[in-house]
């Protein structure tokens, strides 16, 4: 991690995406397990940074995502499930807010006018 590694450390302390935490630390503090993680990983929904000796590191970002697979994974749902719900979330999520900057200010808020008509009359 040698570009990071240059990165001021209280900069990186406020980084959400630093990664800061070992697989174990990581583990702990989600109440999981490695194993979890790593399955994580395999299911591409999150992508552990590597340290220069091949150790897996974690953000903080990662950390929140693979707590809301914890969770949804100890109500019942299967790991892969987990996964794509969270995905197609973030992506919604994301989708969402491209949304609302391309509108800007051109499209007034709280537009009270009927949707779904075509030629402008009302409902």
């Amino acid at each position: 991690m040698p570009a990071e590694s240059q990165q001021p450390a209280a900069d990186r302390l406020d980084d959400d995406d630093y990664p800061a935490y070992t697989m174990g630390r990581a583990a702990e503090l989600i109440a999981s397990t490695p194993g979890f993680l790593r399955s994580l990983g395999e299911a591409g929904l999150i992508t552990p940074k590597r340290s220069d000796g091949g150790h897996r590191r974690y953000s903080r970002h990662q950390l929140r995502t693979a707590s809301r697979a914890r969770e949804l994974v100890d109500q019942g749902t299967p790991i892969e499930a987990a996964c794509r719900i969270i995905s197609l979330e973030d992506r919604l999520d994301e989708a969402l807010r491209l949304n609302e900057a391309l509108r800007g200010n051109d499209e007034p808020q709280g537009n009270d006018e009927p949707r779904g008509s075509s030629h402008g009359e009302k409902i």
